[in-house]
């Protein structure tokens, strides 16, 4: 590899433009790039990369997203259904398990009955859609700490993944598993959930964007490792991972 070329033998122009001319001129290159099909979509790559690491670096673990009263929540009724393919996949409620791999010390099937021996989390919170809508709605389930704490997970790994009935699929960092508002919800409005809502179990993190919050969800695994065309659905085709609010 060459060294650098000495000072003295740069071009004064350059010499003379500082640090912060370069950033003054660097959106006007960028926007100069776009015109560019080719450099297009490796820009846009980028962009969610440095946006990822941003959201990530400010990512506080105890800090709370805010909670409202209950007259601030919408009717149930009101609050909208959403999903990426079908609003029922047609899971088998009596007989749904919840598989739990990875990293863990207990891994196997859980039942609906076995999540919801963990304490009970009540919480009316945002759900804020990436299409644009955001709902506040009442919320019920178990911690997700609480339940990796329950099957031995190790704690220092650095993914928790998920894998649903309608083949959706997605995954968070530890960090933010380990939420204390990240549950694995079971109710809505102190009701089960229905299958428009996710029933039986969805993830319901009110510090995310709505399509992280998998829903019909059938198996956990705590991983180091994702692969790289199953980091998350809407991911794999070009959103944000982190999804940070």
């Amino acid at each position: 590899m060459n060294d650098p070329e000495p000072t003295s033998k740069r071009d004064p122009k350059w010499s003379a433009m500082n640090r912060r001319e370069l950033l003054k001129l660097s959106p006007v290159l960028l926007l100069g790039a776009f015109t560019f099909e080719k450099f297009q979509q490796p820009l846009l790559d980028e962009g969610v990369k440095f946006s990822d690491w941003a959201t990530d670096k400010v990512f506080r673990e105890q800090h709370l997203a805010q909670i409202f009263a209950d007259s601030e929540v919408v009717p149930l009724e009101k609050f909208p259904y959403n999903g990426y393919d079908v609003l029922d996949p047609g899971v088998d409620l009596e007989n749904w398990t919840l598989t739990v791999a990875g990293a863990v010390d207990k891994s196997g099937e859980y039942t609906l009955s076995q999540v919801q021996s963990l304490p009970k989390i009540n919480q009316n919170t945002r759900h804020v859609c990436v299409e644009g809508w955001d709902a506040i709605g009442s919320f019920g389930g178990v911690r997700l700490s609480d339940f990796l704490s329950a099957v031995g997970a190790d704690k220092t790994v650095r993914y928790v993944s998920f894998e649903c009935a309608d083949d959706y699929y997605e995954s968070i960092d530890m960090a933010s598993a380990l939420h204390p508002q990240s549950l694995l919800c079971y109710e809505m409005y102190g009701k089960p959930l229905d299958r428009g809502h996710g029933a039986p179990l969805r993830l319901q993190t009110p510090t995310k964007l709505g399509y992280k919050q998998a829903k019909y969800i059938t198996k956990l695994e705590v991983t180091n490792v994702l692969r790289p065309d199953k980091k998350g659905y809407w991911e794999d085709q070009g959103y944000s991972w982190f999804g940070g609010l």
